[in-house]
């Protein structure tokens, strides 16, 4: 049925709401903070504020203004860590563990590549500027990988200068680009080939990628994946490494990656047993979904790990082949937890609609230039007073941007305090995957900063952008 962009109609109280999310319930204490969708060191101190990493945000704000990304460093490098350990454990017993590439396109800049590099886990790249990102960090280019529907002749050259320890080939007429690439600079290029196992990832159309009719890998079902094998083999420039496999995003359980093991894991089998071709590695991809609200409840890294591990076992002693090295590509998962946005709250409208029903708006100096997702993928957002603590009743809210847009929402539904005012800070969590990595210049609107902070100490980690910035790009 069609649905205007601002959504269903609700009453602005609690206790006469016309439509309300049926995850969404009104609170018994407007100022308490759901753990699992903030970020380890938050917690709200004496005075009723949020504070992360031992810094008020009161301080936060004076010193680095608003809107600002603010990341729990200590948290996303336990995280990773998390990750890094969980799948090497997991997998120890059947390859000697399996390696952990952190998805770069979720949040990137050079600190967040150096801590992946000091940590121990791989990166994942998808672009030119994603690598340039990585090596500046000192990422050692063998761990290093480059993801891309289409990569230009220059990505591919930089890639294998580089000497990146692989790239996923994602169509058949990219496998001889890179040969020729490869040829042209005397190198032997190692790649993986990105299968579409077509599977129907439970998530969102725009970020469900292993059926069949989207832009990404070959397809399995027509044979053109196994045909492409043997067009990689026939090139001497290329080492094919494995296959590769990813079937979405914010995905809570592992049902799908169960049926996309099956299927990729089939086709290493064929190939070992009627070509004799025993590629060393196997990709599963990415997609681990976390919570951005109460209705949301992700799998821990160990859980998903363990799991993975026995649908890899189970299928490899079924189809009678070695278990491969095992690889995954979380980014949400890592990043996504371990910030929060924190903005300053504008104006503040209630707006009567028909049938005795109201809308609480409450604008913030943000929006959809540093969080898309909500217009994009229809995604749900939670959001807490964090300057002050409130004993008013919960109203239900809607929160949205200051662009010229009706669907510029950040918020769509949550409970806020009845005394919000012009002033006061409001916190979104989980907006470290895909906000400050999609974030835009629209309305000419800088992006914010990203603020890290640890042991009460808080350090920009990319800056906050400005008018002269953005004056700087236009030569008229």
């Amino acid at each position: 049925m069609p649905v205007h962009e601002a959504g269903a109609l609700h009453a602005s109280g609690y206790g006469d709401v016309a439509i309300v999310p049926a995850w969404l319930r009104p609170p018994a204490d407007v100022s308490e903070l759901l753990p699992q969708l903030w970020a380890r060191t938050v917690r709200r101190n004496d005075d009723g504020a949020l504070e992360v990493g031992g810094v008020d945000v009161r301080e936060l704000a004076a010193e680095h203004g608003t809107p600002a990304y603010v990341l729990d460093e200590a948290d996303f490098r336990a995280r990773a860590v998390e990750f890094r350990d969980a799948f090497a454990d997991a997998f120890a017993e059947l390859c000697g563990g399996a390696e952990v590439y952190y998805a770069g396109k979720a949040f990137l800049c050079t600190q967040v590549a150096r801590w992946i590099a000091a940590d121990g886990l791989n990166l994942d790249t998808c672009s030119g500027g994603e690598l340039a990102v990585a090596l500046r960090g000192g990422v050692p280019p063998a761990r290093i990988g480059m993801h891309g529907n289409n990569k230009s002749d220059a990505e591919l050259e930089r890639a294998l200068r580089a000497g990146l320890g692989r790239i996923i080939v994602d169509s058949t007429v990219e496998i001889d680009r890179i040969a020729d690439a490869a040829r042209r600079l005397g190198v032997r290029a190692r790649v993986l080939l990105r299968v579409t196992v077509g599977v129907e990832a439970h998530t969102h159309e725009y970020i469900a990628t292993a059926h069949e009719d989207q832009k990404f890998g070959i397809s399995l079902a027509s044979g053109a994946a196994g045909n492409a094998v043997q067009q990689i083999l026939a090139r001497p420039e290329l080492e094919l490494r494995g296959l590769h496999s990813h079937i979405g995003s914010q995905i809570f359980d592992t049902s799908g990656f169960e049926v996309a093991a099956h299927r990729l894991l089939s086709l290493h089998a064929r190939l070992v047993r009627d070509h004799g071709v025993v590629l060393p590695e196997v990709d599963l991809g990415g997609g681990f979904g976390v919570a951005y609200t109460s209705q949301h409840d992700p799998l821990a890294a160990k859980a998903l790990a363990d799991s993975l591990a026995d649908i890899v076992a189970r299928e490899c002693q079924f189809l009678g082949v070695d278990v491969p090295k095992v690889s995954v590509e979380p980014g949400r998962a890592i990043v996504g937890p371990t910030t929060f946005t924190l903005y300053r709250v504008g104006t503040i409208k209630d707006v009567s609609l028909e049938h005795g029903t109201a809308r609480r708006y409450v604008a913030v100096d943000g929006g959809m230039s540093d969080n898309i997702r909500t217009a994009l993928y229809d995604a749900d957002y939670s959001a807490a007073l964090a300057s002050r603590r409130s004993a008013a009743q919960p109203v239900l809210t809607r929160v949205v941007g200051k662009h010229c847009e009706a669907g510029d929402i950040v918020v769509k539904d949550e409970y806020l305090p009845s005394d919000l005012e012009p002033g006061d800070l409001l916190a979104v969590p989980a907006t470290g995957a895909y906000c400050r990595s999609m974030a835009s210049t629209y309305n000419h609107v800088p992006r914010p900063p990203v603020i890290a902070v640890a042991d009460g100490v808080a350090r920009p980690l990319l800056r906050r952008e400005t008018e002269d910035d953005l004056l700087t790009l236009d030569v008229g």
